[in-house]
């Protein structure tokens, strides 16, 4: 990647954006618009549509037109699997500049960004586009003279709203099935992180995408996200995002049409280094950056470090060496390693996290405090904090930040304990050399995703999905395709 090339476009104006409704731009019904602050300097980048509960209606009907006349579930799949492949391409093609412009309204360090943005959200339509023709019916067992057939059918009209974190891959985890399987989609960006993920819905019409098929709507959550919730013409609402406003997405589901509600939501993971680790060094490098990179804003982030007594100075000295090492400032640098915090509010919130857990007995081993503050921006030193209890807020509670809270443990059913210790149940680690213990550590922690003698390494082909108050339903791999389609059982009498 070319700094020079980063550097150029750094700048560049950002027209104020709309909303995008059957294939047009459209603006607010009531004009009104939200300023975009940047977290790399805190100045005003541009202004996307405040958009009202009529705009979002708007958006559910011409959904609901679209699928209604079959214009794209009627479409052959291989017609529709030459125009997704089409989108792939037109996002890779536009990487840099889909990076860049992310990177200027969510804060992620563009050497992540570049890969986890534009190129994860390619490769994921990529997947589904090559998959959507291969999605097959069945044949019932039945005897004597009728014929079962089960036929799979797309749902309809799926709302997705999608986080500020990474807008675009998990836009594209939510997007690339349900298009697949030929449902129409009305798309809420976050409120501080629309940009990105509304150039490529964009992208999507050029691909050849027809009007109505995907629609996007910006503004509050409290209003566009509530009429998307209670909407009687929405089919299936699938959600990533914290649990009190997966909560109330499941309470608007039964106050309206008991649409199907998938959630993606809270992780608190505990990231487990036995003795016997195979690599300390290399464990401890891991569990740096599976905590700091991107602030620590990462739902499946390693935030809880349960460390067996014997090693636990040793390993927190070196897991504080790397950390010291990974450069904080401008996202748009490549030598930056951790970007800037999202918006001054979850700032704000980091650092009282901190604070409680001081007052709750942690230590701070290092960081805690707010830095680059000359830069306007939202900057945030990597915090370790040792001597956290199972009990304290700090290893309850979701910080979505650069913290990590550090625990010591005996022996492996303290681990278990431990680790099983929250609500939440979305990823976690182990790392030893003991055959055994990987496997009793695997099926003793209850989690959706677990990892052995690494942190974060899966790709598109696996399924994504937590247990516990972490949600339910699964993003990647061929299992999401479950959640966008219908089964219809045909008992014919021959």
């Amino acid at each position: 990647m070319d700094q020079s090339k980063i550097d150029a476009l750094r700048d560049q104006s950002v027209f104020p954006q709309s909303h995008l409704i059957d294939g047009k731009h459209v603006p607010a019904s009531d004009g009104a618009a939200m300023d975009v602050l940047s977290p790399l300097d805190g100045r005003m980048l541009t202004t996307v549509a405040k958009g009202t509960v009529a705009d979002m209606e708007a958006a559910i009907a011409s959904a609901r037109a679209a699928f209604d006349d079959r214009r794209w579930a009627g479409q052959p799949p291989a017609a529709r699997k030459k125009i997704l492949m089409k989108w792939a391409d037109l996002i890779e093609a536009n990487a840099l500049e889909l990076a860049v412009l992310g990177v200027r309204d969510n804060g992620t360090e563009i050497g992540m960004a570049i890969k986890a943005e534009p190129g994860s959200a390619a490769g994921t339509i990529r997947y589904y586009a090559e998959a959507l023709d291969k999605v097959y019916g069945e044949i019932a067992p039945t005897q004597g003279d009728v014929l079962g057939l089960i036929h799979k059918e797309p749902v309809g009209v799926v709302g997705a709203i999608i986080p500020w974190n990474f807008p675009l891959m998990i836009g594209a985890w939510k997007l690339g099935p349900a298009l697949a399987m030929g449902n129409s989609v009305v798309l809420k960006p976050a409120e501080t992180a629309s940009l990105s993920l509304m150039r490529m819905v964009e992208l999507a019409q050029e691909a050849g995408l027809p009007p109505g098929a995907l629609n996007a709507v910006t503004g509050e959550g409290a209003v566009v996200g509530e009429a998307m919730g209670l909407s009687m013409d929405v089919d299936v609402l699938v959600f990533t995002g914290s649990g009190g406003t997966g909560r109330r997405l499941m309470e608007y589901a039964a106050r309206s049409n008991m649409k199907r509600v998938y959630l993606e939501l809270g992780g608190k993971s505990p990231n487990i280094i036995f003795a016997d680790a195979p690599d300390l060094d290399e464990a401890a490098k891991v569990a740096a950056h599976g905590i700091f990179r991107n602030a620590g804003q990462v739902c499946v982030a390693g935030s809880r470090l349960l460390v067996e007594a014997s090693i636990h100075d040793d390993f927190v000295a070196q897991v504080a060496k790397v950390a010291q090492g990974m450069r904080v400032g401008d996202p748009l640098s490549l030598k930056t390693a951790i970007g800037a915090v999202n918006s001054e509010t979850q700032l704000r919130q980091n650092l009282g996290f901190v604070d409680t857990a001081t007052n709750e007995g942690g230590q701070v081993r290092m960081g805690g405090s707010r830095i680059l503050q000359e830069t306007g921006g939202y900057f945030m030193e990597p915090t370790i904090i040792t001597g956290v209890t199972p009990e304290a807020t700090i290893a309850q509670k979701e910080v979505f930040g650069p913290v990590l809270g550090v625990s010591a443990f005996d022996t492996d059913d303290d681990a278990i304990r431990i680790a099983n210790s929250t609500v939440y149940g979305l990823a976690g680690a182990v790392w030893t050399s003991n055959l055994s213990r990987a496997h009793r550590m695997v099926r003793g922690v209850r989690t959706g995703v677990m990892h052995v003698n690494t942190y974060g390494g899966a790709d598109g082909t696996v399924p994504l999905g937590g247990v516990g108050q972490s949600g339910n339903g699964h993003d990647k791999s061929l299992h999401a395709l479950e959640k966008y389609i219908n089964l219809k059982t045909a008992w014919i009498k021959l």
